[in-house]
């Protein structure tokens, strides 16, 4: 009995190319974070307590994780390890006392801005080289991407809803 070959994929691998891409644009970010001695995730967890830096009571935990994503057990580890290295503070939620909220230090602010102006300087390069168009193109692509597949408060996913309206 022989079984016939599965269909080729008519798209490409969508999913590797954005991994693909990540890589490529963390090439030019990664050797500035490990010079700091951060990890990605820290970066990201910084990245986030940096554009909220002006929330007086601090940006909880869950926020965080959604933001920077990382799930709530890697987010755990990476805040230990920071607050060890004096970049973050963590306390109880002034409203809720089951909950954490976490502030960037002086120092994790100071490690923002510098990397933060890097990340810019590579930003412009990149605008320089796809266009300023192009590459807002490609931001609200991406972000069509994204919108794409976050469920509406019915659940379903933009697709599915389109799939609904084909079918009335």
């Amino acid at each position: 009995m022989s079984r016939s070959p599965s269909p080729p994929f008519v798209h490409r691998n969508l999913p590797r190319l954005l991994l693909e891409a990540r890589e490529a644009v963390m090439q030019h970010t990664r050797p500035s974070l490990r010079e700091h001695g951060l990890s990605d995730q820290q970066w990201r967890v910084l990245r986030v307590l940096g554009e909220h830096a002006r929330e007086p009571g601090g940006v909880e935990t869950g926020r965080i994780a959604r933001e920077a994503f990382l799930l709530g057990p890697s987010l755990t580890g990476v805040l230990a390890r920071m607050e060890r290295d004096g970049l973050i503070v963590r306390s109880r939620c002034a409203d809720d006392g089951r909950r954490t909220v976490v502030r960037a230090t002086p120092e994790g602010l100071r490690l923002v801005r510098s990397l933060s102006a890097t990340i810019e300087t590579h930003y412009a390069w990149m605008e320089e080289r796809l266009g300023k168009a192009r590459l807002a193109q490609l931001y609200a692509l991406l972000d069509d991407v994204i919108a794409l597949e976050i469920p509406d408060a019915t659940g379903e996913s933009a697709q599915g809803a389109d799939e609904h309206e084909d079918a009335a």
